[in-house]
C-alpha cells in the first residue's frame, strides 16, 4: 500500500483516524503501532515479523547495554552486537545477491560452475528501518539521548507508518517527548492535511507525469542528444518531486497526529554549489552520514588527506546504501569526488561563484550523477552518456517524439518553473507567512493544495498507482 493509492486514501487513512481519535489519549500509541504494522503487513506479513524481531532485538540489547554501562567493556560489547545484528540483517537482504553475483562472475571467468543461489527479496523500508536502529544504538552508547524504558514507545517510534517505508530518517531524540505527550489541535491537523495534499500533488501530478518521459528516454537503445538530455532532465525532476512529495506527505501525516518530523528537502535544485546541494537534498540522510559515518571515520580531525578520503568514503558508502549495484557505487564516488574538489577549492581560497554560474554547474553535476543513479547497469548509463554528448545525432528522434504527449512537455516546463519560482522569495505573495498574505492569496494558499490533490485523484483514477522511487532503497 502506498500513500498515492485509493486503498490508502479511502480505506486505511479514514480507519486509522477514526480509531486513533476515538482512543483515549494515554493509549493512542497502541493504534499507531498496531495499524502501522497492518499497513506494512498489507505488503508482506512475513517481513513484518522480521521488522518486529529487529525492534525487540534492538530494544533489549540497548537496555542490557544501559544496565552494563555504555562505556564499559560489557556495554561496548553489547553495542557492537546490536550494530552487527542490525547491519547483518541489512547486509543479508540487501547485498547477498550482489556479493554472490560477483563471486559467480569470477567463477565463470575462471571456468567454474556458479554457486547455486535463490534471489533474496529485499523487504521494503528495511534500509530506513536499520538506519534508525543504528542511530538509536549510537546515541544511547554516546550518552546523548536517554534510553526509553517502554517497549511500546520504542516500537511506536520505529513503526509510525508515515515514515516506515522511506523516511524521513527520524531520530528517537526528535520525537521522544511527543511519544509521551503531544497536543492535538484543529489548526495543526489542518496544516498537516495541507502538507499532505501538497506532497500528493508533487508526486501524482508532477513526478508521475514526467516519469513517463524519463522511462521512454532511458529505454531507447540509441538516444540522440535531445533524447538523452530530455530523459535526464525528466528523471531529475521526477526524482525530486517524487521523493520530496513523499517526504511532505509523511511530515503532514505525522503532524496530523501530533508529531513534528524533521524536514527532508530545502529546494536542493536552487543550490549554488555541490556542498549546498547535499545540505538541502535528503537532509535526514545527509546528517546521518555526517554524524554516524563521517565523524566516526575521523571527520576533519586527522589532517587534510584523511578529510578528503573520509568525504569520499562517506559518499561511496552512502551510494552503496541506496542499492547493491555498481551504478550506486559510481554515483556515490562521483559526489564524493565533487565534494572533495569543492572543499579543496575552498581551502585554496577560491571565491564563491556567481549564483547563476554556480547553480548551472551544480545542476549539471547533479543531472550527470542522476543518469548513472537511474540506469539499471553501467552499460545503460554509458548509452545515455553517449547520447548526451551527441554520439547518435542531435535532433529529437521519432522513437521518443511519438511517446511524449503535449501535456507531458507542459508538465516538464511547469515542474522547472516550480523548482525555480522560490528564487523570487517574498516578492511572491504565497511565499510569505499566511498571516502576512492578502485575502486572495491566503484563500489560494488554502485552496491551491486542495485543487492539486483533487487533480491528482483524477489522474490516479485514470492510471495505475506508481510506487515511490525510494521504496526500492
Amino acid at each position: 500500500m502506498i500513500f498515492a493509492s485509493f486503498e490508502f486514501l479511502c480505506l486505511f487513512l479514514p480507519l486509522f483516524f477514526a480509531v486513533y481519535f476515538l482512543t483515549p489519549f494515554r493509549f493512542r500509541n497502541w493504534p499507531i503501532l498496531i495499524l502501522s504494522w497492518a499497513f506494512y503487513a498489507w505488503w508482506r506479513v512475513d517481513f513484518l515479523l522480521l521488522l518486529m524481531f529487529c525492534t525487540i532485538f534492538t530494544f533489549y540489547t540497548v537496555k542490557a547495554m544501559d544496565r552494563a554501562g555504555p562505556k564499559t567493556r560489557k556495554g561496548t560489547t553489547l553495542f557492537i552486537i546490536g550494530l552487527v545484528g542490525n547491519l547483518g540483517v541489512l547486509a543479508y537482504f540487501k547485498y547477498a545477491n550482489f556479493g554472490v553475483g560477483m563471486v559467480n562472475d569470477v567463477r565463470g571467468a575462471l571456468g567454474y560452475q556458479p554457486i547455486p543461489w535463490v534471489e533474496i527479496i529485499l523487504p521494503i523500508g528495511l534500509s530506513f528501518y536499520v538506519l534508525q536502529s543504528v542511530s538509536y544504538l549510537v546515541d544511547i552508547w554516546r550518552g546523548t539521548v536517554p534510553i526509553t524504558q517502554k517497549l511500546l514507545d520504542y516500537a511506536t517510534y520505529k513503526a509510525i507508518f508515515s515514515q516506515l517505508i522511506a523516511g524521513p530518517i527520524v531520530r528517537y531524540a526528535e520525537i521522544k517527548d511527543e511519544l509521551v505527550y503531544r497536543p492535538h489541535t484543529l489548526a495543526q491537523f489542518g496544516l498537516g492535511a495541507r502538507r499532505f495534499m501538497t506532497g500528493f500533488t508533487m508526486k501524482v501530478v508532477l513526478a508521475d507525469t514526467v516519469a513517463l518521459v524519463a522511462d521512454a528516454a532511458f529505454a531507447l537503445p540509441n538516444p540522440t542528444l535531445v533524447d538523452a538530455w530530455t530523459g535526464a532532465i525528466a528523471y531529475t525532476l521526477q526524482l525530486y518531486f517524487d521523493f520530496a512529495g513523499y517526504s511532505a506527505m509523511a511530515i503532514g501525516l505525522a503532524l496530523m497526529i501530533g508529531f513534528h518530523f524533521p524536514e527532508n528537502f530545502n529546494h536542493p535544485y536552487l543550490s549554488g554549489n555541490i556542498q549546498a546541494f547535499w545540505q538541502r537534498w535528503h537532509m535526514t540522510l545527509s546528517r546521518f552520514l555526517r554524524d554516524y559515518l563521517y565523524i566516526s571515520l575521523g571527520g576533519n580531525r586527522k589532517g587534510a588527506f584523511r578529510t578528503y578520503l573520509n568525504l569520499f568514503l562517506t559518499m561511496v558508502i552512502g551510494g552503496l546504501w541506496h542499492g547493491a549495484n555498481w551504478t550506486f557505487i559510481v554515483w556515490g564516488a562521483w559526489h564524493g569526488g565533487l565534494l572533495a574538489i569543492h572543499r579543496l577549492m575552498q581551502q585554496a581560497g577560491f571565491p564563491p561563484m556567481p549564483f547563476i554560474l554556480g547553480n548551472l554547474l551544480t545542476m549539471l553535476a547533479a543531472i550527470i550523477g542522476w543518469v548513472v543513479f537511474r540506469a539499471h547497469d553501467m552499460g545503460s548509463a554509458m548509452t545515455m552518456y553517449g547520447g548526451m554528448v551527441g554520439l547518435n545525432g542531435a535532433p529529437l528522434s521519432d522513437a521518443l517524439a511519438w511517446q511524449v504527449t503535449p501535456d507531458q512537455w507542459w508538465t516538464i516546463l511547469i515542474a522547472v518553473i516550480v523548482v525555480y519560482l522560490p528564487l523570487l522569495g517574498p516578492r511572491l505573495p504565497f511565499q510569505r507567512p499566511p498571516e502576512a498574505m492578502g485575502g486572495f492569496w491566503r484563500a489560494l494558499w488554502v485552496i491551491g493544495p486542495m485543487a492539486g490533490f483533487l487533480l491528482g485523484v483524477v489522474l490516479l483514477y485514470s492510471r495505475a498507482a506508481v510506487p515511490f522511487l525510494y521504496f526500492q532503497f
